[in-house]
């Protein structure tokens, strides 16, 4: 007797956790789409043109991911710096054709650490500009800033990724001469 009231038990206590889990996953599907329209027109019509809402806050979205990219860029020109400094004092004392190319080296990822900020700078400006536009009522230049803002910060990153495959070439080259020294 007392075993089927735990079977009841355990039954009641799957059927909270399935209805628990429905509950989740419906309110996780709200949550996302409950700002669509679902109007049959819309979503048979594909060449239906519908405008992006932005308010104000969708610009402030960038501003922590803008911040964060320029100080990571800042500590990779800094440590960029200290290197060439170091490097320029072996060169004094001693020089040496292969520190020469680790400096021509440094210099094409400082060009390029220089470039990665511009845009990353010109992009968080985008975006205060953007929300400005929003603020006095010009909506669709504010549309037009922001999607600069954003090209710009793809333009960062893309120079990013060309820094850091010079960084990775440097390091392969480093590589390739401690494995010729040990042979």
């Amino acid at each position: 007797m007392e075993y089927e009231r735990y079977d009841e038990f355990d039954k009641m206590q799957k059927e909270i956790r399935r209805v628990k889990k429905e509950l989740a996953w419906e309110g996780t599907f709200l949550f996302f789409f409950r700002n669509l329209e679902y109007s049959t027109p819309g979503w048979q019509n594909r060449h239906e043109h519908r405008s992006m809402e932005l308010n104000i806050t969708t610009p402030a979205l960038l501003f922590p991911a803008i911040s964060l990219l320029l100080l990571a860029y800042t500590n990779r020109f800094l440590a960029l710096a200290a290197l060439i400094r170091e490097l320029k004092t072996q060169y004094s004392q001693k020089p040496d054709p292969h520190i020469k190319m680790q400096i021509e080296n440094l210099r094409k990822r400082v060009y390029l650490i220089r470039d990665m900020q511009g845009f990353g700078i010109a992009s968080l400006l985008s975006c205060v500009v953007a929300m400005f536009l929003l603020f006095v009522g010009y909506a669709m230049a504010a549309q037009l800033v922001f999607g600069g803002s954003l090209v710009l910060m793809v333009l960062s990153l893309i120079f990013t990724i060309r820094e850091i495959k010079i960084s990775v070439d440097a390091l392969n080259v480093h590589l390739r001469d401690i494995e010729e020294e040990e042979i």
